[in-house]
């Protein structure tokens, strides 16, 4: 059996298109209230992340700081053993 290439395959997969039954509406425009919901929503999911994830910050700080003072032995070292 001869092996199929890749041109017949591009063929194959352009002659698919999306049926006739199916077409595409537009969603309908946001109305004001819906607007001022969603922000609030936006709101209070942030407020909860920072409530959630405030431990991460002091974290971070934690890895910076001993990140730098590994930093700092190192370059010291390079000049003592070098």
């Amino acid at each position: 059996m001869a092996k199929k290439k890749r041109s017949a395959k591009k063929r194959s997969k352009k002659k698919r298109s999306i049926p006739a039954g199916r077409s595409r509406q537009p969603a309908p425009a946001p109305s004001p209230t819906m607007a001022k919901e969603t922000a609030a929503l936006a709101e209070e999911k942030a407020a909860k992340l920072a409530e959630e994830y405030r431990y991460v910050y002091a974290d971070l700080k934690r890895i910076a700081i001993l990140a730098g003072a590994m930093l700092a032995a190192l370059i010291v070292l390079s000049f003592v053993i070098g």
